[in-house]
């Protein structure tokens, strides 16, 4: 006797989003099932991975996570071209930490020029990723949108307190913007409606709904960015029909665990341990709905690209 096995039945689609420019312009979205269901539905497009680049030298990151760019940390331009030419990034995510006002504190002008100068070396895409704060972002983020604005960039975060400036930029620019909320669906919901009413078009938006490594609030989140692909997939939720980026690194590289040395707690090698936590972060967030991670090292990722394979292998 033949066994039926049941099957949902999805409603929505995730939105299909073109992201940077040229032969190296990739596609995110267009899933018509949960995350690699594909005994029920469709992914045509698998999802991606963004290498971290800092736009000056890292001073908290573990020595792990700095070994694999050690000769390029001081040159963002280099460690870019590194990261496309030697570990075969198809994102680069520059994280501009000089501009945090607490630090650096790192001026519009300035950063733009850098930001080009990263774009104009590399030809895969490009995430400019502010420091969440609102004013500093604000003034920073604007400028770069101006300044580059034939590079089709993904700029984030735009949170509901800095988003209207940045928008319109954005808009201005024809650049892609990241809709940042605090971990909430309502908040995320609100945020899409509030970016749509000031014309960002729905092609031009990614969702950034705050993550956390394991250990560190991962359930939470993973039910958030689940209730998201619920809503968008099985409700006919347009504004949750949206590509999720998720900017895990950071998140899992600050974390205590990563900082401990050999063996201490009996955690064993503290290189080993670093890697193998953020992968399998990034695995569960990927699992969660993400479309686009941003990753720290290389050998993570590479036991990422290797599972995505694996998922996605017929």
């Amino acid at each position: 006797m033949a066994i039926e096995i049941p099957r949902t039945s999805y409603s929505g689609k995730i939105r299909e989003i073109k992201l940077g420019k040229g032969d190296k312009a990739i596609t995110v979205g267009g899933e018509d099932s949960y995350p690699f269901y594909l005994f029920e539905g469709t992914m045509p497009h698998k999802p991606r991975i963004a290498m971290e680049v800092c736009d000056s030298p890292p001073q908290e990151w573990p020595e792990a996570a700095i070994e694999p760019f050690a000769d390029v940390v001081n040159d963002p331009v280099a460690w870019a071209k590194k990261c496309v030419q030697t570990y075969g990034a198809e994102m680069i995510a520059l994280q501009l930490v000089g501009t945090d006002p607490n630090g650096m504190d790192r001026g519009p002008d300035e950063t733009a020029d850098i930001v080009k100068k990263v774009a104009d070396a590399i030809d895969v895409p490009l995430i400019v990723w502010g420091t969440a704060n609102h004013e500093k972002d604000s003034q920073v983020l604007t400028k770069v949108c101006e300044v580059c604005q034939d590079k089709r960039l993904i700029i984030g975060p735009l949170e509901e307190k800095d988003y209207k400036k940045i928008a319109a930029a954005a808009i201005a620019y024809k650049h892609t913007v990241v809709a940042s909320s605090p971990i909430d669906i309502n908040l995320a919901k609100q945020l899409n409606i509030l970016l749509g009413n000031l014309g960002v078009a729905d092609d031009m938006l990614l969702v950034d709904p705050t993550v956390s490594g394991i250990g560190y609030g991962m359930e939470y989140c993973y039910s958030v960015m689940e209730r998201m692909r619920m809503a968008g997939l099985t409700q006919q939720d347009e504004k949750l029909q949206v590509p999720i980026i998720c900017n895990l690194g950071k998140e899992v590289w600050k974390s205590k665990e990563v900082h401990l040395p050999d063996n201490e707690n009996n955690m064993g090698n503290a290189r080993n341990r670093g890697i193998l936590l953020e992968a399998m972060s990034a695995m569960a967030m990927l699992l969660a709905g993400g479309d686009i991670i941003i990753m720290r090292h290389p050998e993570a990722i590479k036991l990422i690209k290797e599972m995505i394979t694996d998922l996605t292998a017929k």
